[in-house]
């Protein structure tokens, strides 16, 4: 009974093992990934915002604000301005947006710059590239797999029968607790 045992650790040890080291690139993706966005505060970290104020003149319609605009040279491409009511209108820029306040001529305008590496592992993050679904389940299945082989990898009064039980607990009530108490 002892060899079955250990020639099943033997294996659990060396598949959990050359496992890890596949996964390592995946768990850094989503690590970083998660990181970033549980701390977006509101704004999409694959991205970085620029934000700017010009002064026009006040009282400019929609035609009077893309003529001011398309004359400052420095300026990205305006798409389109729209007004947005009796005293705002609404410019899509190239890369942004912008609102210009015809009442004190206020025109400000944010701009948005793609962080190419952040947009790229949240987009494998959130599971938005084409044929990622498996990688992502292969990855899902090989942290269920890490998890419950690290179970019965370390023996003894160190492994699962001693001290691991109470981490193992206290792992399992991490998340129920703050279920129920959220």
């Amino acid at each position: 009974m002892k060899s079955w045992r250990n020639s099943v650790v033997r294996w659990l040890r060396i598949v959990h093992r050359d496992l890890g080291y596949l996964m390592v690139g995946i768990c850094l993706v989503y690590g970083i990934s998660g990181i970033l966005l549980n701390h977006m505060n509101g704004k999409d970290p694959a991205y970085r915002s620029s934000y700017y104020t010009l002064d026009f003149p006040a009282g400019l319609d929609r035609d009077g604000v893309s003529a001011a605009w398309n004359g400052k040279s420095g300026l990205p491409r305006l798409k389109k301005a729209l007004p947005l009511d009796d005293q705002h209108t609404r410019l899509m820029l190239e890369g942004g947006m912008g609102v210009y306040n015809s009442a004190t001529g206020t025109l400000d305008y944010e701009l948005h710059e793609k962080r190419a590496l952040v947009y790229w592992i949240n987009k494998l993050h959130y599971n938005r590239v084409d044929g990622w679904s498996i990688m992502a389940d292969l990855f899902a299945v090989s942290l269920i797999f890490f998890a419950l082989s690290g179970l019965f990898m370390i023996p003894g009064r160190k492994g699962l029968p001693g001290r691991g039980k109470w981490f193992l607990l206290a792992g399992v009530l991490i998340p129920v607790c703050y279920v129920i108490f959220t």
